[in-house]
Formats: C-alpha cells, sequence, structure tokens
C-alpha cells in the first residue's frame, strides 16, 4: 500500500499521465478519479482522450476501478460545486473499499478545487440564469455594466455567471468568491506534476490527432450534429464537425485541431508554473 492517503496525478495533455496514473493505481491498490472537464462526457471518449477510447464504458480497466469518466450528457451543465460533490462521494467510495484515490486530468479548476475546496456560491433559478444569458447574449456592455471593477473577465460564460449570481443575491461574484472555501480533500493529496517539454508534448500532439481522427471521432462528431450538442464541448470537436458540413478540408481540420490542442497544453503549463505546487515533478513523458 502506499505511505499517502490519496493522490493527484497532473500535467498538460499528451503528457503522458493517464498512462503513468493507472500503473501507479494498479501498483498500490487505487483507484482512478476523472479530474478532467470533458473526459466527464460520454460521447467524445475518442475527441477527449479518454481511457474508454475505443473501449466498452466499464467501471474498470485492468482491474483497475475508474470514477466519473463519462457519466455525463453533453447536453448537460456541471458547475465546479458540482464536480466537487461528485469527486468527494467517488473519494469516499475509494477509501470505503480500501483503495487508494488517484485523481487524474489537467483542468485546473478541478484541481484547485480538490486542493482549496471551492467559495460558497448561492443557488441560482431557472429564470434568473436565462434572463442574465439572454443580457448577455443581447448587450454584454450593459451586463458588464452591473459588475464590479475588479471583475475582469471578458469570456461570455463567466460575465454570464457574474451577472446571474448578482440578480440574484444582489451581491457580486468577487465576494462570494470572497469567502472561506470549503470541501477540500483532506489530508491534502500527494501532488504529481508529469510535464515533459513543449516539443516532447507538441510531437505526441502531432502524432496522435491522425490517429484519432482515425478512430472513432469521426462518428463522434457525427452524433454531435446530428443531436445538435454543442461542438465546442471538446477541443478537435468543432474542427471534425466543420469539415462534416464542408466547411473545411481535412487537412485544414487535423491542423487545427493541432493548433488548438498546442495552444490548450500552454495554457496548462502556465498554470501548473503559477497555481500548482508540486510535491513531485517528472520533467519528462514517464516509462510504464
Amino acid at each position: 500500500m502506499s505511505e499517502h492517503t490519496s493522490y493527484i496525478i497532473a500535467g498538460p495533455t499528451a503528457s503522458g499521465k493517464s498512462d503513468f496514473a493507472h500503473v501507479l493505481a494498479h501498483k498500490i491498490g487505487g483507484a482512478i478519479i476523472n479530474c478532467d472537464s470533458v473526459q466527464i462526457y460520454r460521447g467524445i471518449e475518442n475527441i477527449s482522450a479518454s481511457p474508454f477510447a475505443g473501449r466498452d464504458i466499464t467501471r474498470d480497466i485492468d482491474g483497475v476501478p475508474y470514477y466519473l469518466f463519462s457519466v455525463m450528457s453533453l447536453d448537460q451543465q456541471i458547475s465546479v460545486a458540482d464536480y466537487l460533490d461528485m469527486a468527494r462521494r467517488a473519494y469516499d467510495v475509494v477509501r470505503a473499499d480500501g483503495r487508494i484515490p488517484v485523481f487524474v486530468g489537467g483542468t485546473g479548476y478541478y484541481i484547485n478545487a480538490i486542493i482549496k475546496g471551492i467559495s460558497p456560491m448561492p443557488d441560482i433559478s431557472d429564470d434568473v440564469r436565462r434572463r442574465a444569458r439572454e443580457l448577455v447574449a443581447t448587450d454584454i456592455s450593459r451586463a458588464r455594466q452591473m459588475l464590479p471593477p475588479e471583475f475582469t473577465a471578458t469570456d461570455p460564460q463567466r460575465v454570464a455567471r457574474a451577472v446571474e449570481v448578482f440578480m440574484q443575491t444582489g451581491r457580486h461574484l468577487t465576494q462570494w468568491q470572497s469567502a472561506p472555501r470549503r470541501g477540500a480533500i483532506e489530508p491534502m493529496p500527494y501532488r504529481i506534476l508529469i510535464n515533459p517539454s513543449p516539443d516532447v508534448v507538441r510531437a505526441r500532439i502531432a502524432a496522435r490527432i491522425p490517429q484519432m481522427v482515425a478512430g472513432g471521432a469521426m462518428d463522434e462528431a457525427r452524433a454531435i450534429i446530428a443531436n445538435g450538442w454543442d461542438d465546442g464541448r471538446a477541443i478537435g470537436a468543432a474542427p471534425l464537425c466543420a469539415y462534416l458540413r464542408g466547411e473545411i478540408t481535412m487537412d485544414e481540420c487535423v491542423a487545427r485541431w493541432i493548433t488548438q490542442t498546442n495552444q490548450y497544453a500552454k495554457r496548462q503549463r502556465t498554470w501548473f508554473r503559477t497555481q500548482f505546487a508540486a510535491d513531485t515533478t517528472i520533467s519528462d513523458v514517464p516509462g510504464i
């Protein structure tokens, strides 16, 4: 058994963290808990490079239990609070089974919630949420006038979130965020960062995306179009859908997917450098 009560295996996309986490879990009697905001959705296992790509979606892989993969439909929404609640329940189940929880993923705000918890947030009524999103969609300048100067985010989803909180409570999102956090996993998980050089990650991304296209990713994109799902949920889905609609060539599709994935990996590296205090850093693709 491990000397630690739980682990977080983090790193940029294509760093090899999923394979490393699986081997670690197998070795220590652990179970994997997903910490990736895209792999939580079902129907895009290939597009999201899920451990279940090309596999039946089961509760385990080679004897290692897996939790929170492919558990939500693409038409569902999930907040960080929702994720933390699900992660804590999975953590409790894993511990009750006598196993070691191994969180794995690259989504910074999920990782941050596990380590630090989250600030208490109010429930938002469906009517308020609808009105906030309509306002942002039709007049984002007016929507921003409802927010304090310290709120600098420009992404429409984040603006809508801040507006709906203010509409519901009369208090700004920043005031809620300054409240004491709660819900963190305790004791703090042992944090391992898998962080190969950017050149290595770029090469792995360039190699694997054509394989994903040749696998089941195209069928997943067809299902996204057929069901009217949001093709912005996963990097790669939008260019695949654009190709299927005849808007771009296959070469352009692959090139866009590779470029967008590299941009995401760069943002992840910045977050890990500035926001993630690893106990151990592995600076290459770990052998398995």
